[in-house]
């Protein structure tokens, strides 16, 4: 008899493997529930916050605040709410400002 792939209820759950990146990557220190706050110019500071202090960075600030913030975007894909999606983009245009660089088009 063949071994199944799939999880059964019985079973552990996994971890989320985009979990563990967020966690321990050497992208950034993030603070806490960074990606659910209200307000995209806080999720901006927060981010750039964390690039700069951050000493498990491999790359120069803005990119890896950028890459974090692109990550958690990308990962969440559908099942993030279009307010949430639309908060976090206009994090991405606040980042670039804080971090004096151009807007992209």
């Amino acid at each position: 008899m063949a071994t199944s792939k799939r999880q059964t209820k019985s079973a552990k759950p996994a971890k989320r493997w985009s979990q563990r990146v967020t966690q321990t990557s050497n992208a950034l220190d993030l603070e806490d529930k960074v990606f659910t706050q209200d307000d995209p110019r806080r999720i901006a500071r927060s981010l750039k916050r964390s690039a700069e202090l951050s000493k498990r960075r491999k790359s120069e600030p803005f990119r890896s605040a950028m890459s974090m913030l692109n990550f958690y975007i990308n990962r969440a894909g559908q099942s993030l709410p279009k307010e949430r999606r639309a908060r976090l983009e206009a994090a991405k245009y606040e980042l670039r400002a804080l971090f004096g660089r151009p807007r992209q088009r």
